[in-house]
């Protein structure tokens, strides 16, 4: 991987996942999460590198020191990079995958009828931009 730094791939056109990039945005105080959308140019690259389809959508991709994790190892992981309480969710990593990523699953898979699809990819705000892969 050509980039050190952790990079979140997520459904551009889910309104949870674009929610959910929000809420790390908020919440990386250091500013070392890079992210892009997996419809992106940048992130149909990074599906290929790493052997996932190029439709893949059902689920976040975390690239963190040349290891690309999904499902919940990616929610999970990421939690490491925020501030507060919020990195206590990767105490989670304990419970193990076969519990933890049926029900990761069962949210993706809902995840439209509950919190709704955008028709394009979402833009982030200016003062983020930088953040931004893609």
């Amino acid at each position: 991987m050509d980039n050190p730094e952790p990079i979140l791939l997520f459904d551009g056109v889910c309104n949870l996942c674009s929610g959910s990039v929000q809420f790390v945005l908020r919440r990386n105080k250091k500013g070392n999460i890079r992210f892009a959308s997996l419809q992106s140019e940048f992130g149909q690259k990074k599906l290929k590198e790493i052997d996932l389809p190029v439709d893949y959508t059902s689920s976040l991709v975390l690239i963190e020191n040349e290891k690309s994790y999904v499902k919940s190892d990616a929610a999970l992981r990421l939690a490491k990079h925020l501030s507060g309480v919020w990195k206590l969710g990767s105490v989670f990593l304990i419970v193990p995958k076969f519990i933890r990523n049926p029900v990761y699953s069962w949210i993706a898979k809902h995840r439209y009828d509950w919190f709704g699809k955008k028709e394009v990819c979402w833009i982030p705000e200016p003062k983020w931009k930088s953040r931004f892969l893609d």
